[in-house]
């Protein structure tokens, strides 16, 4: 529906209240003198009535939980006792010309004191129940709602975090360069040793035969000698073998760990850094958490309240 819709919707619906409330205060009006009230009494009583019904109507669209409850039960009473006062003003023709004995709403006495009873203490409730509402709705903070963890997120989260964690054994190792290291062993020449007056030759030690270049395949495909320095690869994904297994947790489970982690903290001091380091989970879902658990205490306040 476009704006203009809506301000039409709104203003027949104000028209329509004006109306029925201008019906129910005739009757309120006289109902008020019968039971003792002045001219500017009765001419007020209708606004105490109807007009908390107003009010509680009001605080029911801004409460939640327990409150809203209290609120409806208020609109429903004073509901019910408008109607019930109005039906009694159709009942009693002598009320419309004012010619009925005071304090006299009906014939049969347990009536007509009950009738009685619910008129006079309507101002009184009125007082009680609506000053309730007013402070109800003043000191009300609307609770967010706690964003779902997204699966999928989780998932990929918990992915990094282990690729981040894994194990000394998957990282690159030092090691010397193929370029240092020898190809080929240098053998001493045969010296002679002098043995009195006779020099006799050492026998030779056979020569090791060179080491034979070893191919080793590049990044690029391409292959190179042992002597070269073989550049090295950038450090991809760690395969699934290589990292340490751990169990991927629902949301629920991370909500379960960090209330029982900070089951002992005050709400100043629940933080998603905190939470974060005490179930070792990712910044995002250590903040929703956070706020998760902010919301389930502020709930328990209201309804302890």
């Amino acid at each position: 529906m476009n704006r203009t819709g809506r301000i039409a919707l709104v203003l027949a619906l104000v028209g329509v209240v004006g109306m029925a409330f201008r019906v129910s205060w005739n009757a309120l009006r006289d109902i008020a003198n019968a039971v003792g009230a002045d001219q500017t009494a009765a001419t007020l009583y209708p606004f105490v009535v109807d007009g908390l019904m107003a009010l509680a109507l009001v605080a029911t669209l801004v409460l939640a939980g327990r409150d809203r409850t209290f609120a409806l039960r208020v609109l429903g009473t004073y509901t019910a006792a408008s109607l019930v006062l109005n039906y009694v003003h159709g009942l009693v023709p002598a009320l419309h010309g004012r010619a009925v004995d005071w304090g006299r709403l009906a014939d049969w006495d347990p009536a007509n004191w009950a009738l009685v009873l619910l008129a006079t203490s309507l101002p009184v409730g009125s007082i009680y129940f609506g000053s309730d509402l007013v402070a109800k709705v003043l000191h009300h903070r609307p609770t967010p709602a706690p964003d779902p963890i997204p699966t999928t997120a989780t998932n990929a989260e918990e992915s990094t975090e282990t690729i981040r964690k894994r194990s000394m054994a998957d990282l690159g190792e030092s090691t010397p360069a193929l370029g240092m290291m020898p190809t080929r062993l240098s053998v001493p020449e045969p010296v002679a040793v002098d043995l009195g007056k006779s020099i006799l030759p050492l026998k030779p030690v056979p020569a090791i035969p060179a080491a034979t270049p070893t191919p080793i395949t590049a990044p690029a495909g391409r292959s190179v000698a042992a002597g070269s320095t073989a550049p090295r690869g950038v450090t991809g994904r760690v395969p699934d073998a290589a990292r340490s297994p751990r169990p991927r947790r629902t949301p629920d489970q991370l909500l379960a760990e960090a209330r029982s982690a900070t089951a002992a903290l005050a709400d100043a001091k629940v933080t998603a850094e905190g939470i974060r380091r005490a179930i070792h989970t990712s910044p995002a879902n250590a903040r929703k958490l956070r706020d998760a658990l902010l919301a389930e205490r502020a709930a328990a306040v209201v309804k302890t309240a």
